[in-house]
Formats: structure tokens, sequence, C-alpha cells
């Protein structure tokens, strides 16, 4: 169990290698489904069956990518109960935006590699391709072909290997469906990773700052995750032990320090501080613990507060600071 635990935690604070899981994970159950559980009836609901397979998977787990998602749940958590305005500035439109994005990037993994391997594949397409009521499509499959009418008419039986048209009428014609659907799914892959590409050399570029710097404020985001949860672990431990031996004992409690809802909030934001004198902040609490050190001047303290900026998408790109360089 712990040195399951140790894999564990090396593939979160790992991107790429925890993408690559949820991928390689995503790809054989759909080779699991396909070969398992999908039948096609092979009748006029072959277009349903096959696009349901196809898109009621994909469509679930976007939304199961949504759920685990912890940065989802740092935007709309107590979002009804705010008095700033999200979009409130030029800023928090673009903080906004960014955070939208990194979310959706991680939420679209997985369905995007089910679609794809499915494409590839070619059974649910096969399936489905076959009960279409398109009659130019239908035409397109069985034009020029040996008993074209019957074909046309028993197009939908084929994938079950039934009818009276030939053997080999019918091989040609699921031929032809799996190759269009593999060369969909290779340009669907193409499209994915260059778009990835793109984004990665957008957000690289756009980083305000340095290599070396962007790899310590990666590292950093990591640390502060674990160590942050470590320490919250620990002090509900306490506070729980203190409240239930008070209970029991009815003796008096001993102060315990717990952070309020208003320190709470602000370091549970999406948005990052930078001051204007010049100082990085990489976080939210790192943010907060530097304005706590300064000067109780309220001048040098709005100075040092009401500057906002997004957080690099170099930096956030995946989750709370799960990324590598």
């Amino acid at each position: 169990m712990d040195k399951f635990r140790t894999v564990l935690n090396i593939t979160k604070k790992q991107a790429s290698l925890h993408l690559a899981l949820v991928a390689l994970l995503t790809a054989g159950g759909e080779q699991i489904f396909s070969s398992v559980v999908f039948k096609c009836p092979c009748n006029q609901l072959n277009f349903i069956y096959g696009l349901v397979f196809l898109l009621v998977p994909a469509l679930a787990l976007t939304t199961l990518g949504l759920i685990m998602s912890k940065t989802t749940w740092k935007l709309v958590t107590g979002l009804c109960k705010r008095t700033d305005k999200v979009c409130g500035s030029c800023s928090r439109v673009k903080s906004l935006a960014n955070v939208l994005f990194q979310i959706s990037t991680f939420a679209f993994l997985a369905p995007s590699t089910w679609i794809a391997v499915a494409l590839l594949n070619g059974v649910f397409i096969e399936c489905a391709m076959t009960g279409t009521k398109v009659t130019l499509f239908n035409n397109h499959l069985c034009e020029g072909r040996k008993e074209e009418v019957k074909c046309l008419q028993e197009l939908h039986s084929f994938p079950c290997g039934k009818g009276d048209v030939p053997q080999d009428v019918r091989d040609e014609v699921l031929l032809t469906l799996r190759a269009e659907s593999q060369v969909v799914g290779w340009l669907l892959i193409a499209t994915i990773f260059l778009s990835y590409l793109a984004v990665t050399c957008l957000a690289q570029c756009s980083s305000p700052v340095g290599y070396l710097q962007l790899k310590f404020w990666r590292r950093y985001t990591q640390e502060e995750s674990a160590a942050l949860d470590s320490h919250m672990t620990e002090h509900a431990r306490k506070l729980a032990d203190r409240n239930v031996k008070s209970f029991f004992t009815s003796t008096k409690t001993e102060s315990v320090h717990t952070p309020s809802n208003k320190e709470w909030q602000k370091v549970s934001s999406l948005y990052m501080y930078r001051s204007k004198t010049g100082g990085q902040h990489y976080s939210p609490l790192h943010g907060f613990v530097e304005s706590q050190t300064e000067t109780q001047d309220d001048s040098r303290r709005s100075r040092s507060t009401d500057s906002v900026h997004i957080t690099p998408a170099a930096v956030a790109f995946v989750e709370d600071g799960q990324a590598s360089l």
C-alpha cells in the first residue's frame, strides 16, 4: 500500500505522466466497451445506438473531468455569495478566461481520447453510419457495387453479416466506413497535438518570467500544495481532538488559532498578487503571507495588494501546480 501511495503521489506531481495515465485508461476503457459491451442491433436503431456509444461516454468523461478538477471548485465555491464582481475589471476577465481554459483543457482530455480511439477502431462508426437515413451518404457506400438496390435496402444489417448481399460487397462497404473513420480519427489526433503545441508555445511565450524562474514557480506551487494539505490535516486533527476532549471532560478548551473566513477566502482565490514595488508573489497564499509581514502603513499596504494579475498559463496549465518542466 505504501508503494502504491508513493507511485500515486509521483503521478500527481508529474503532469505529463498524469495526463498520459488518463489517456491510457480512457483508451483501454474504449477497447473493453467496443469488444465486450457494444452489440450493434443491425436494424433501424443502428444510427442512434452507434452515436450513443460514441458521444455519451465522451459527455460523461467531460462531466467527470469537471468534477475532478480542483480549479472548478475553486472557481465555483462561494461564487453566489461574493460581493466583488468576477468580471469587474479587464484583468479579472483575463484571469477568468485563463481559468476556464485550464479547466476545459483538463476536462476535454479524456473525451477527446475516447472519440479518437473509437474512430480509429471504427466499430461504433460502422454501426452508426449503416443506419443513417441520408440518401447521399448511402449512395456513396453502395453506388457502383453489385446488388446496389439490395445494398441500399440491407445496409443496416451489414455489421452483423446478415442479408442477401454478397459477402465481398458487405466487406467492401464496411472497409470503406472503417477507413473513413480512421482518417477522421488521425486528423482529430493531429489536431489535438498541434493545438496543444500551439497553446503551450503561446503560454510559454506570454510568461512574465524567464525559464528558470518559471521552473521554480512550478516547483513552488507543487510544494506549497503538498505542505498545505499536510498542515490542514494536522491542524484539523488537533482542533477535533481538543473539542472532543473538552466535550467529554467538561474542561476549558485551550486556544487553537484557525484562520478567519476572510483569510480563507483570500488564500482560496484564483487570482495572484504582484506588488507595484516589484515584489513577486507566487500564489494567493504567498501574497497573503507577504502582506502580513509588511508594515501597517495603509498606503504601503494598498500598493502591495491592489494590483492583481492572472496566474501565468505556463505555470497553471495543469491543476494546482501539478506540472513539470
